[in-house]
């Protein structure tokens, strides 16, 4: 926790309380918090959306929500004490109106002076500025209290409009009140890379360009784009995945070891990262990206329309639901390795996964026997499905000839009567408890935006067509063409 966090607030505001956002992942996780005696006893909760709603219709609502989100883990004692700490206002969130009611239910008699809130905006990006206006104009802004927003990705189209929301945000907000986060953060698997890496002498001292050949980080979806048309038509994969959630994972797989685990000095080594990756050149982006979009195909026993037949879809919409891209991270540590990252929806599994390849050893003793080719060494840090680490390594088969066998070293590190966490209880607990470790900081935004904005200027001249493949596949076999060697290839498994 940063040391001068400041003490927990004692209200925390969702903006957008209704919307699904909410409803699949903020009150679930909040509720998960309370029932593990995580929210202190004088924190309050409001809920804030434009339904014209009472507290009634809230707490019905609500209910249902909690009800089937938390299945098994559902306490009706647990939910009767998250219950009572809500309270619902209903408006627009352009309406000065609606603020004066918020204001009026924020300042209910309570023990001591209220000056520290968080406010959740789980609203579209294109209002972040009204509501941080609106907030300011209310009395909630840097110059009372030490109050605090959190902010749901994009953050910005590009980098010039990220710039632009950064500025607009900073009117009403200084830095250390911005909280910008990504769930990918707070997955256990990603902290536990940090663990895994800085803990354990026998991984560190090989974790370099002299032993590792190649690192490929997938997140692979199986399901199409629902309903989210409207946005993901214009955002596309690159927008939507690689340039926050992939360039996240990556960033904490070639970080250097921080000095102490205060936020601002690992995301001061995230940010080296970032500065230290090769830029693409424009007129070389087609040797070093890919995108694709999902045609008609079977995904499981199930029949799937292209992407272009989706409801919502623009008519001959080029924009890429899959993107595959080929990076270089130009410092001592990872220079001349590549770091191949993609990420597509309709693809045949679900699967987020950070593959790590080693190096054939430097000399070949056993090409005189049965076991010539030998495969290379494999650590694999699986996100989802399975959170797990694993390992491949070589053992001779028993018996009388020298051949191997490839062992599967399994390390899941949760036991069997542990509940695995959702991502968003990490990080609304560090929001809460004001650990910003695992939320970005504005130069990592920038520093993303700079290294995707030349392939997007670069797509942005190619609209009249674009690579298509089968839904239920795993991907273009264009994809392919990005690899240095013609014995790397996509691991498509754990």
């Amino acid at each position: 926790m940063d040391k001068d966090a400041p003490p927990g607030p004692c209200y925390f505001v969702i903006f957008g309380a209704t919307g699904s956002l909410a409803s699949l992942k903020l009150l679930p996780a909040l509720f998960h918090l309370e029932a593990a005696g995580r929210l202190h006893d004088d924190l309050r909760l409001l809920a804030f959306s434009r339904r014209l709603w009472n507290q009634e219709q809230w707490q019905r609502h609500m209910r249902q929500v909690v009800e089937e989100q938390a299945g098994g883990r559902f306490s009706a004692e647990a939910y009767s004490r998250f219950a009572g700490r809500f309270e619902y206002v209903a408006g627009d969130l352009h309406d000065p109106e609606a603020y004066r009611r918020l204001v009026e239910a924020l300042s209910r008699p309570r023990l001591g002076s209220c000056e520290n809130i968080a406010f959740y905006l789980a609203i579209s990006p294109k209002d972040f500025g009204v509501v941080s206006q609106r907030l300011s104009e209310a009395g909630f802004s840097k110059h009372s209290g030490r109050h605090r927003i959190v902010l749901e990705k994009p953050f910005g189209e590009d980098i010039e409009s990220a710039r632009a929301l950064n500025a607009l945000l900073h009117r009403y907000f200084d830095e250390e009140q911005i909280y910008r986060i990504d769930h990918y953060l707070g997955k256990e698997t990603v902290q536990n890379l940090l663990v895994f890496r800085f803990a354990n002498t026998l991984i560190e001292p090989v974790w370099n360009r002299n032993y590792i050949d190649h690192v490929q980080i997938t997140v692979a979806e199986q399901q199409g784009i629902g309903s989210r048309a409207g946005y993901y038509d214009h955002a596309g994969a690159l927008r939507d995945m690689l340039q926050n959630h992939l360039m996240q994972l990556l960033t904490v797989v070639a970080m250097e070891p921080p000095a102490t685990l205060e936020a601002d000095a690992l995301r001061d080594e995230k940010v080296k990262v970032l500065r230290s990756i090769r830029p693409i050149a424009r007129q070389a982006a087609h040797a070093s990206v890919f995108r694709a979009q999902y045609a008609a195909g079977r995904v499981g026993a199930k029949e799937v329309p292209g992407y272009q037949d989706e409801a919502g879809v623009a008519a001959h919409s080029t924009t890429e639901t899959y993107v595959a891209a080929k990076f270089y991270i130009d410092n001592w540590r990872w220079g001349g390795v590549p770091f191949y990252l993609r990420t597509g929806k309709r693809l045949a599994e679900p699967l987020s996964a950070v593959s790590i390849r080693f190096r054939q050893p430097p000399q070949q003793l056993f090409r005189e026997t049965p076991m010539e080719h030998v495969d290379p060494n494999w650590v694999v840090l699986s996100i989802q499905p399975k959170e797990c680490m694993h390992m491949e390594i070589h053992a001779k088969q028993p018996g009388l000839g020298m051949r191997t066998r490839m062992i599967r070293l399994d390390a899941s590190y949760r036991r069997h009567d542990e509940v695995p966490l959702d991502a968003y209880e990490t990080l609304l607990l560090d929001v809460i408890q004001g650990d910003r470790s695992l939320f970005l900081r504005f130069d990592e935004v920038e520093l993303a935006w700079r290294v995707v904005d030349p392939i997007l200027h670069h797509w942005a001249r190619e609209t009249g067509f674009i690579h298509t493949y089968p839904a239920g596949s795993w991907g273009p076999e264009g994809a392919d063409r990005l690899f240095d060697g013609d014995d790397q290839c996509w691991r498509n498994s754990i």
